[in-house]
């Protein structure tokens, strides 16, 4: 990417979209001239289905965008061309009574290709045909790479190699990748189409969740995924060789579906063995120099591959004092930055570290979260204060060298689950890093633990990690239970707290 994204949005079009809809079409489209959508086409579209048609922004400019009819299945399963789906451009053939979301077009500005933007726009469809209780997503599909073939190979033929991977095809590769199957080929489907031969491919993609009945999907979240990456400290020849390797835990979680990654504490270590030969206090800020990079790397990672990362920590230098800190990635675009309240002796001594002077909980698509890095999990002061503000998961990034060290960050963790009625997630570095003064060896657990009730597993761990072993561990959580629990559970710790009695306040 030439230049820093600082915000991506997914929203519905607006009337107003029109002039970089226009644009950024023109663009995806070059072969096919005057293939643009006119104004008055847009607005009969906003008019007759708005939640139907989706655009893609990146720092405020249209760059892509899915626009779709709700249609009988007696119409989708006849033979058709684009002309009669959408009723010679008068969309005549929209019924809101409709089984079948069709989508009529898709596209993302050529510029913009490679950050799965067009993923997020398929996803928010299947998220639109859930919450309208409709039966399917179908749309016809073009294969513009046919015509390379056309004379050795039939459009089945064709799309056979392309399911099989022997073929790559621009667009049905990545239809094919998203969950749609082939219904039956459509000939002379769309007018001009030249590089498809005319030829497309009608597709389907069924809501498993349909009924029959009338009844409304809720479309709030329930069930978040973790993914938690259990770092091995190894030896780095500079920060490429960091990001290839965050890079493919990154792949590895996300291609799970995960909503979150977390990195451990100070997993950027082994970028110090160039400054070894300094002080341990000027080497660690020799290391800071990359914190700005990295955040701008991993909030590249988090618009790619469309996942929330917590990036750890690592030093960062303000005004000349060292903290400790690390950033929240968000898939939208944006990140912020979050701070070590406590510092341990041992980062005081070699490092001369300070504490950072404030803490909240974070905003993010799968509700409110708070991240508190290692030792801050020891105090049970910081998760009371985030649980105020409404957190459902604590995110705890560690790096300890020994076992009783773990040990303390694990037992607290637990505790803050039960007492705070929350999910916590801890990950931390395994085994050892020679050459780098002051952090010789690792010992590490990654975990997701629970609060202590019927519904959650009866020992308050969800998931563990093999101790001292490089690997990711992903896990489902479901914020539903939590709902239920602050209500029903069998005790009710948030809400019998005697604040007659006591109270926890921020002092600033």
């Amino acid at each position: 990417m030439q230049t820093e994204i600082k915000k991506v949005e997914l929203r519905n079009l607006a009337f107003e979209d029109y002039k970089q809809l226009k644009n950024s079409m023109v663009e995806s489209y070059p072969e096919m001239a005057n293939s643009y959508w006119r104004s008055n086409d847009i607005k009969k579209l906003l008019s007759i289905f708005p939640e139907g048609q989706l655009v893609i922004l990146v720092d405020g400019v249209v760059v892509g965008s899915a626009l779709s009819l709700i249609v009988d299945e007696k119409l989708v399963d006849k033979r058709h061309n684009y002309r009669q789906i959408i009723g010679d451009y008068t969309f005549s053939t929209h019924n809101p009574d409709g089984e079948i979301l069709y989508g009529i077009d898709v596209f993302i500005h050529p510029n913009y290709r490679g950050l799965r933007l067009g993923r997020r726009l398929y996803d928010a469809r299947k998220e639109l045909c859930e919450q309208l209780n409709l039966k399917a997503i179908v749309f016809a599909g073009r294969i513009p790479n046919y015509n390379q073939y056309a004379k050795k190979l039939s459009p089945r033929n064709y799309i056979e190699k392309v399911k099989d991977k022997e073929l790559h095809d621009p667009v049905l590769s990545f239809q094919l990748s998203n969950d749609f199957h082939v219904l039956k080929i459509l000939k002379n489907y769309l007018e001009g189409d030249d590089e498809s031969k005319e030829f497309a491919v009608l597709l389907e993609w069924n809501n498993v969740y349909y009924d029959e009945s009338p009844k409304l999907i809720n479309s709030e979240k329930s069930i978040i995924r973790l993914g938690l990456i259990q770092w091995q400290m190894r030896q780095l020849n500079n920060v490429e060789a960091l990001f290839e390797q965050a890079e493919f835990f990154i792949d590895v979680v996300s291609g799970y579906g995960s909503d979150f990654a977390l990195f451990p504490e100070l997993f950027t270590a082994p970028l110090m063995a160039d400054f070894n030969h300094l002080s341990e206090a000027e080497a660690i800020r020799e290391l800071a120099r990359h914190s700005e990079p990295i955040r701008k790397r991993f909030q590249e990672f988090a618009i790619s591959y469309n996942i929330n990362i917590i990036t750890g920590s690592m030093p960062h230098l303000e005004n000349g004092i060292l903290y400790n800190v690390g950033f929240l990635c968000k898939r939208d675009g944006t990140s912020e930055m979050y701070y070590k309240i406590h510092i341990t002796p041992n980062e005081v001594h070699h490092w001369g570290m300070k504490g950072g002077s404030s803490f909240k909980t974070y905003d993010t698509d799968c509700g409110k979260i708070g991240i508190l890095i290692c030792y801050d999990v020891e105090f049970p002061e910081l998760s009371r204060l985030l649980a105020d503000e409404g957190m459902n998961i604590l995110f705890v990034p560690f790096l300890t060298d020994t076992q009783n060290a773990y040990t303390r960050v694990k037992h607290c963790s637990q505790a803050r689950a039960i007492e705070n009625e929350c999910y916590v997630a801890i990950a931390g570095c395994v085994g050892n890093l020679p050459k780098v003064n002051n952090m010789d060896i690792q010992y590490a657990q990654a975990s997701v633990f629970t609060p202590s009730d019927f519904a959650f597993p009866s020992n308050g761990i969800k998931a563990e990690a093999t101790p001292n072993t490089e690997m990711t561990l992903i896990v489902d959580v479901d914020l539903n239970l939590l709902k239920n629990l602050h209500e029903h559970g069998s005790v009710r710790i948030l809400k019998d707290r005697r604040t007659d009695l006591y109270q926890i306040n921020k002092t600033k």
